[in-house]
């Protein structure tokens, strides 16, 4: 059952718990997300970046759409990841999304405040949340890059929520997108996190909270790749930022590790095969393990 953002996201937030935002750019980790989410019971987002969507192409998007309103017992928002203008925005709630980002935080904070603004208004019309960023997340995602983390500040987080109506907000605390998040140990700025949750009030998001497994790790090395010394955000961090105020949770790097070290494994193993659904399938089968523990992490199991 389809459901925006605010709905699901403000449940979580008056209940103490986060839901998973978990990207995907193919039917199989689609396939992964709904039957994990189902089984654990568990309301969801299902993330699309601009890039996904260039993947896909609108009409398999659009097709994917209605295969989560047959498939899903839970509810699921189509969320749009980082989306960077009001262009992309329009694009994608014409697809049937539910829920987008508007992420303008490479920008001045009055620059920020008047893009989101106009997000913000066109997004309500059409009965769609909206999330917007402040501050910096390290990393790169795709065409998204930060050579440093710049921290939220409280007082600016309030003000910029006011002045644009958003209806979530995503914080820099400490975290980074992709593999290599942390040198060894995770480090999340949780004085700041308590901070801006004293003050704002709307639910707060936690961008590149990957966990980086060990044994997703330890598989693609093992089977010829190369990915050493990733570092992510583990569990009794997680819990720690959700009891906080954390009430969305984004991953996608696990979920692309779990596949390529599956898939690695599958072609070592079994040289000889070619049938896809036998060297694909196992994929599929670890990344519903590994999402059903973070669901169950993060407390949103048995909450739909």
């Amino acid at each position: 059952m389809l459901a925006t953002g605010k709905d699901i996201l403000v449940k979580a937030t008056k209940e103490g718990y986060a839901v998973g935002a978990f990207n995907f750019v193919n039917m199989e980790i689609l396939q992964s997300i709904l039957k994990a989410a189902n089984e654990e019971k568990s309301p969801v987002m299902l993330q699309i970046s601009e890039g996904a969507l260039k993947y896909m192409g609108d009409s398999i998007t659009k097709s994917f759409i209605e295969a989560v309103k047959l498939e899903s017992k839970v509810p699921v928002a189509i969320h749009l990841d980082h989306g960077e203008s009001i262009e992309a925005v329009k694009r994608v709630i014409s697809l049937g999304f539910t829920s987008v980002m508007i992420d303008a935080s490479k920008y001045s904070f009055d620059e920020n405040v008047r893009m989101t603004k106009e997000v913000v208004a066109y997004a309500h019309s059409k009965g769609v949340s909206v999330e917007a960023e402040l501050g910096t997340i390290g990393g790169v995602e795709e065409n998204i890059s930060a050579k440093k983390i710049i921290v939220t500040e409280p007082a600016k987080a309030k003000e910029f929520v006011e002045k644009t109506d958003c209806d979530s907000l995503a914080v820099a605390i400490g975290t980074s997108h992709g593999a290599y998040k942390f040198k060894g140990k995770t480090s999340l700025d949780y004085d700041t996190l308590k901070a801006i949750r004293e003050i704002v009030k709307i639910p707060l998001v936690l961008h590149g909270a990957s966990s980086i497994p060990k044994d997703a790790v330890d598989r693609i090395n093992k089977f010829g790749g190369k990915v050493e010394e990733a570092c992510g955000v583990d569990d009794e961090s997680m819990k720690k930022a959700v009891s906080l105020g954390i009430a969305k949770v984004n991953t996608d790097t696990d979920l692309r590790m779990i596949w390529t070290g599956s898939v690695r494994e599958s072609f070592s193993k079994n040289p000889a095969e070619f049938d896809l659904r036998k060297i694909i399938g196992p994929a599929r089968d670890n990344i519903v393990s590994y999402l059903k523990r973070r669901m169950q992490v993060m407390g949103s199991s048995g909450k739909a």
